[in-house]
This record gives structure tokens, sequence and C-alpha cells, in this order.
């Protein structure tokens, strides 16, 4: 079963200059600075419930299953660190096999005013030139079934790592940061798994530092509005 979704690819600048973005909203224009252009286009997006078995995170960049959290709260960043975080840890050691895992970062969106809004970016969180070892992200639902704004996974196996992705900068006041746009090909092959519950979570890779060909090496990824389930 396909969905019809209209995802923001990534257009580089048109000077060839380095592509940034600022972090921080510029009070003076109520926006993000940045030198891109947006680029919406209408794709096809199939949910694979029930066949998700036939996708890795070696080979597609991406892979399903089936766990509960815990820590079930997610408001309060000390107890997510606190709680959340040791089992995390524990549990991408058993599902990727990892001797050693270091949680850095982690982000909670809602949809409510004034939190961290589904990000509608086609986009590859981290670089190269900010990576080690292998990055894995963790994503799942922690209130309800993420129906109206699911995450949408696209298939290494379809990516022009040479052609389709432009690094640019990420701008805080105090340092800077490196992340991956995607510019669009329709060789993209997008997938998600519909209605993921509270028990359903999804790892994605961001970086693996065996560049051999052997495995896939990232997951460009992306929240949608899904037509079929929009409040």
């Amino acid at each position: 079963m396909f969905t019809t979704a209209k995802p923001t690819y990534f257009s580089p600048p048109a000077d060839g200059s380095r592509a940034f973005s600022h972090v921080n909203v510029d009070p003076a224009t109520g926006e993000q600075p940045k030198n891109w252009n947006e680029d919406v286009r209408v794709v096809q997006i199939e949910d694979i419930r029930g066949k998700e078995h036939e996708f890795s995170l070696d080979i597609s960049g991406f892979q399903y299953y089936r766990h509960p959290a815990k820590h079930t709260k997610f408001t309060n960043d000390k107890e997510i660190e606190e709680e959340y975080y040791p089992e995390s840890v524990e549990l991408l050691k058993k599902l990727t096999g990892a001797s050693r895992v270091v949680i850095f970062d982690h982000t909670v969106r809602r949809r409510r005013p004034g939190k961290h809004q589904p990000f509608a970016l086609v986009r590859i969180d981290l670089t190269p030139a900010s990576s080690v070892a292998r990055i894995i992200n963790l994503w799942r639902p922690i209130s309800h079934s993420a129906a109206d704004w699911p995450l949408a996974v696209c298939d290494f196996r379809g990516l022009d790592t040479k052609e389709d992705l432009v690094p640019f900068a990420l701008i805080y006041p105090d340092r800077e940061g490196e992340t991956y746009g995607v510019k669009y090909t329709p060789n993209h092959k997008w997938m998600y798994k519909g209605a993921m519950d509270l028990e359903d979570l999804v790892l994605l890779k961001c970086f693996d530092s065996l560049q051999d060909g052997s495995v896939a090496t990232m997951a460009p990824h992306t929240a949608f509005e899904d037509p079929k389930t929009a409040l």
C-alpha cells in the first residue's frame, strides 16, 4: 500500500557557495537564516507493515523492531538522560551487537505549540566530518501512535552518495556542525511503517566507518504529513 506525500528536498545555493543554516531564529525576520532553497516534490511512500523483515541496517540503512520503552514520560531532559539513556544503551547493544554504545543527544518532538515539531526536511543527520565509528539514530513514538506525521525512510540502495548529497553547515551561536541535505531524484525509494505504536521503533544509520561498499552507510529520512491520516 502506498500513500502520496510532499517531502521537502534540498536545493543547493545557485552560486556554488557553501550551504548553511542558522539554528536560531533571527528576531528581525522570525526565520532561520539560510542560503539554500527548499524543493518540494510529490513522491509515493510505501507502507511496509508486514514485510519489515525485508529491510535491515546493513542492506537498506534502517531496521524496524518491536520493544516497549520502560521510560514513558519524555517530559524532563534529566530524567530522560538518567532513565531512558541506560535502557537505550542496552537495547542498542542487543540489536546491533555493539560492545560499546555512547548516546550524545536526543530530541523530543510533539505536535504542540512551543514544542519541537516533526521535521519535514529530507536529510541525513551527520556527515563524515562530524562522525566516528557508526552513528545510529533510534526513533520511536512516545505518547501515541505516529499516524498523522509519520517518519519516512529512504532505502540506501536507491541513493547515489556522490550526486544526491550536499553537506551544509549548521550554525549555532557558539559552534558549527555539519549535516547532509538531499537533492531530489526519482531513483529514491521511500518507505514507512504506518501508525507505529508505542512498542515500535526504527533504527536509522547516519554514518558507518565501513566504507568498502559492502554495507549501507546511511538512510535519508523525513517526517511527512500523511494525507490518509492527517488531522
